[in-house]
C-alpha cells in the first residue's frame, strides 16, 4: 500500500517529466522550423512571443471567460450555505485565501477550479453536486479543487495550452512556409527540398497531436495529484471515492461543458465513455478513469 505523501510526490514527479518533454518537443520543432525555412531563431522567438502575449490575455482573463461560457452565477450564503461553509474550512487548512464561489443551475453533478493563481481562485459547483452529496463527500470535492488551485494547477494548464497553440501554430507555418519555398527552388535544390518537405509533412502532423496528448497526459496526472492533496486536507479518502462514485453513476452531460472546459472539471462532463474502450482510447481522455482514482483513494492510508 502507497501512503498519500507517496503518491503526492510520485505524481509530482510524473507530471515534471512530461512538462519537461513538452517543453524539448516545442523547442526541437521551432528549431527545425528556422533551420529548413532559413527564417533564423529570432524570426520563430518573435512569433513565438506574439502567440504568447495573446494567449497570456486570454489566460489573464480565464476565469471571467470560462464563468460566462458556463451561465455560473454567484454562490448566494443563504442558499449555498453548506457550500461556503465547506469551502471556508477547507481552505483554512490549505491556508489559502477564500476563493469566489459560482453555482450552475443544473441537474448534472460536477465541479471546477479556475483562476490564475490562489487570490484570484474560483471554486464552481451544480446544483445537482451541492443536492446529491453528503458533507463529507462535499468536503471531498471542495478538498480536490482547492488541490487545484494550491498546486497551481490552473496556471500550469494554461501554460500547457498556450505550448499546444504555439506548436499548432508553428506546424501551420511550416506547411505555408514550405509551400513558398519551394516555387523559387531549382531541380538540385528541389530533390532535398522534397526530402524535407516529406520530413516536415510528418513533424507538422505529428506535433499538434503529440503536443496535445502531452497535454492530456499532464491533465490526467494533476487530477491524481489533486485527489491525493485532497486526502491530505480532510484525512477521508472515502469521502472523496463516495463523491467520484456518485458523480460517475450520474449519466446526465452539463449542458454548460464543451471540449474547451472540459478538462477543469473534477470528472468529465461530456459523458464519453472511452474508458471501456482501452488504454488507447484513454489516451485522448482529459480525466483518467474514475475507478483509477477510487482505487488510488482506497490504497491511501
Amino acid at each position: 500500500m502507497i501512503n498519500v505523501y507517496e503518491q503526492v510526490d510520485r505524481n509530482k514527479r510524473r507530471s515534471t517529466i512530461i512538462m519537461v518533454l513538452f517543453v524539448v518537443v516545442i523547442t526541437l520543432f521551432a528549431w527545425y522550423l528556422a533551420s529548413v525555412l532559413d527564417y533564423g531563431l529570432s524570426v520563430v522567438g518573435i512569433a513565438l512571443i506574439f502567440a504568447g502575449l495573446i494567449s497570456f490575455a486570454s489566460y489573464w482573463w480565464s476565469d471571467k471567460i470560462i464563468l460566462t461560457i458556463s451561465g455560473a452565477r454567484p454562490a448566494d450564503k443563504k442558499q449555498d450555505f453548506i457550500f461556503f461553509t465547506v469551502t471556508e474550512n477547507i481552505a483554512m487548512a490549505a491556508r489559502i485565501p477564500m476563493p469566489k464561489l459560482y453555482v450552475i443551475d443544473d441537474t448534472a453533478t460536477n465541479a471546477f477550479a479556475t483562476g490564475r493563481d490562489p487570490q484570484h481562485a474560483v471554486v464552481c459547483a451544480t446544483t445537482g453536486l451541492l443536492s446529491k452529496l453528503d458533507r463529507t463527500e462535499l468536503e471531498g470535492v471542495v478538498a480536490h479543487e482547492l488541490s487545484h488551485i494550491r498546486n497551481y494547477d490552473i496556471r500550469l494548464m494554461s501554460i500547457v495550452t498556450i505550448l499546444v497553440g504555439m506548436i499548432t501554430l508553428l506546424a501551420d507555418w511550416f506547411l505555408r512556409g514550405m509551400r513558398f519555398k519551394s516555387k523559387g527552388q531549382s531541380k538540385s535544390e528541389s530533390s532535398l527540398g522534397a526530402i524535407l518537405f516529406f520530413v516536415g509533412i510528418i513533424l507538422a502532423l505529428l506535433s499538434p497531436l503529440i503536443a496535445r496528448l502531452l497535454k492530456l497526459a499532464i491533465s490526467r496526472r494533476r487530477e491524481f495529484l489533486a485527489d491525493a492533496s485532497a486526502v491530505m486536507l480532510t484525512r477521508q479518502p472515502d469521502g472523496l471515492a463516495r463523491a467520484l462514485e456518485k458523480i460517475a453513476a450520474d449519466k446526465e452531460p452539463l449542458e454548460a461543458a464543451n471540449k474547451a472546459t472540459a478538462h477543469l472539471y473534477i470528472a468529465n462532463p461530456l459523458k464519453n465513455r472511452h474508458d471501456k474502450i482501452g488504454w488507447f482510447a484513454n489516451m485522448f481522455n482529459t480525466h483518467p478513469p474514475v475507478k483509477e482514482r477510487i482505487k488510488a483513494l482506497k490504497e491511501m492510508v
